[in-house]
């Protein structure tokens, strides 16, 4: 039985190692999931949502102002959201933002849809700047199940100019792996 469990957790190692390195190229998470969820036939069709939670607000305080390079009085809005794809919830993220940098189309779908945040600002040209990475899940244990989050991220998003207008905190969770 460990034999199997060790097997188990070497294939959800690699697997998440091969996510990880689709992350760090820089670009949208949100890209990364569709794909992902797309390859691994995770849902009928491989849409990305973004499941609004609205009781949880989380004001920046002045680390996240200093990252994001806000002046001083500059509104900066909190998103907190399940990503998810068919069933399955495979992030979930706190995301500080500057409303100043996005178009008013963009604020409107941020405010009004479940669009995940990657998706509505794409034309930006953006790419990610990771900041840190927590690793939750370690193969070594061989411990079953899977923790529920496996390894979280810690990103700006950044403008073509190299301005950054988003901050993120992405926890993966094991539906990323588990059939």
């Amino acid at each position: 039985m460990l034999a199997i469990l060790a097997l188990a957790q070497a294939g959800a190692a690699r697997d998440l190692a091969d996510f990880e390195a689709r992350l760090d190229k820089g670009g949208s998470a949100t890209a990364v999931l569709r794909d992902w969820c797309a390859e691994r036939h995770l849902a009928d069709s491989p849409v990305i949502k973004a499941e609004r939670d609205l009781s949880v607000d989380k004001p920046a305080d002045g680390e996240v102002r200093a990252l994001l390079g806000a002046a001083p009085g500059e509104r900066v809005r909190y998103r907190r959201v399940r990503l998810a794809c068919g069933g399955r919830v495979l992030s979930e993220a706190d995301n500080w933002y500057r409303p100043g940098q996005l178009t008013a189309e963009m604020n409107r779908r941020l405010d009004e849809t479940d669009t995940p945040f990657g998706a509505v600002v794409k034309s930006l040209g953006f790419h990610r700047r990771t900041l840190g990475v927590e690793q939750l899940f370690n193969p070594e244990k061989r411990t079953a199940p899977l923790p529920h989050i496996l390894v979280r991220y810690r990103a700006l998003l950044v403008d073509q100019k190299g301005a950054p207008f988003s901050l993120v905190v992405e926890s993966y969770t094991a539906d990323l792996l588990e059939d």
